[in-house]
């Protein structure tokens, strides 16, 4: 589990503070324990428009991966029909989705990346 702080303001009503100072009040910290995120996962369906060499080089543009391992989730893709390219929060995976949606490649993002 991982644990936050969340800083809850809470105003006191004074009627001795002058109207000078709207806003004063205590500041209470309150900790609380919360699930991991799942993380999210983009995936790559197959493609016939684009060569391979094509789809390698935008997978590592947006991925930031080795040659070689684009080329292992460009032949899954290939060979399974699609392939989980990348996992982590929905922010960076939407920056990944688009990259590679750049040259028109069928890719979504989901909570579960199936088998």
């Amino acid at each position: 589990m991982e644990r936050y702080t969340e800083i809850k303001t809470v105003r006191m009503e004074d009627p001795n503070r002058p109207k000078e100072a709207p806003g004063v009040g205590v500041a209470e910290l309150v900790e609380a324990e919360t699930e991991p995120a799942l993380p999210f996962f983009v995936i790559l369906y197959n493609d016939e428009v684009h060569t391979l060499e094509e789809v390698i080089l935008q997978v590592q543009k947006a991925v930031g991966i080795s040659a070689h391992e684009a080329f292992e989730i460009v032949m899954e893709a290939h060979s399974k029909g699609r392939a989980v390219c990348y996992s982590g929060d929905m922010e960076t995976c939407e920056k990944v989705a688009g990259i590679l949606r750049e040259i028109k490649l069928t890719v979504e993002i989901d909570h579960y990346a199936g088998s």
